[in-house]
């Protein structure tokens, strides 16, 4: 058991699509594909649910297609993902997991006794599918089916339903197990309900394309050694140079930004050591404090 200090090494991306039927879910995973294998389709995997859609788009490219038959339980996606890495393919896009979850209670509701302590019946093998996707040797994009969801809002003394939004037809929190979720409405604009990366968070609505995927190509392979990193700094002689790390190591503002004070401060003070002009008129030295 020993401690050390946290890094973000080279990552595989575990993304998330949601949308309703027609948001086009399946069109977009592939434009992300394409920008996370540089347009190399035949590296690109689709496990396909949704009845032969995902040959709708071959036009794009020699993509790879594996076909899931009813019913849909969790092993039969495990051992689908299995081929696909046994296959080298380096984005697997699974098409959709809701049909897991449909399968799930379906299997629930026929279940005798307690349904409360049915879910241990249900849950571990839910569990074991999630967690294939997170450890996958390979980037992962999953699709979600969402339906409108409504609450009861009281007025003037009567209840009426109100739209609160779009609900994944997925187990509650699933979403959250993803570093990157991209809401998708029926006009295919897109949004980030949810991002680790930093790159979309906040900003405004947008289409899918190549582009988008190979913006996250570029932030999955921006993993480096924390440890690296700050030698780099420490090994820096002048401002310039810092500069460039500054900007090299973008990414790392946080994790860094006293390395790089500290080392500025270094290259400031050892100046002003070496050139006596730098005293000011009362006898003090110009430096950042």
């Amino acid at each position: 058991m020993q401690l050390r200090q946290s890094e973000r090494k080279k990552a595989k991306i575990k993304l998330a699509l949601q949308g309703s039927a027609g948001s086009g879910k399946t069109y977009s995973s592939l434009l992300l594909a394409q920008g996370l294998t540089n347009k190399d389709l035949t590296k690109v995997a689709i496990i396909d649910t949704e009845n032969g859609s995902a040959d709708l788009y071959a036009h794009l490219g020699q993509y790879n297609v594996l076909t899931l038959e009813p019913p849909f339980t969790p092993e039969k996606y495990i051992k689908a993902i299995d081929v696909c890495l046994k296959a080298d393919m380096e984005v697997i896009i699974v098409d959709s997991i809701s049909h897991c979850w449909d399968e799930l209670l379906d299997f629930h509701s026929k279940l005798a006794g307690n349904s409360f302590t049915n879910w241990a019946k249900v849950t571990p093998r839910l569990n074991a599918f999630i967690n294939k996707i997170l450890q996958a040797e390979a980037h992962v994009i999953a699709t979600m089916r969402t339906k409108q969801d409504y609450v009861l809002q009281q007025k003037d003394g009567k209840y009426i339903p109100e739209k609160v939004g779009l609900k994944s037809v997925m187990r509650d929190g699933t979403d959250y197990e993803f570093t990157l979720v991209f809401d998708i409405d029926i006009k295919h604009f897109a949004s980030a309900s949810k991002d680790r990366t930093g790159l979309f968070m906040g900003k405004p609505e947008f289409t899918i394309n190549t582009a988008t995927g190979r913006k996250i190509l570029v932030w999955c392979n921006s993993g480096t050694n924390l440890q690296e990193a700050r030698a780099n700094i420490k090994a820096c002689k002048d401002l310039e140079a810092l500069r460039q790390l500054y900007t090299h190591y973008s990414n790392w503002k946080e994790e860094l930004e006293y390395d790089f004070k500290l080392q500025k401060d270094t290259i400031l003070a050892n100046k002003t050591l070496l050139n006596p002009q730098n005293f000011n008129k009362n006898g003090s030295t110009n430096h950042i404090t």
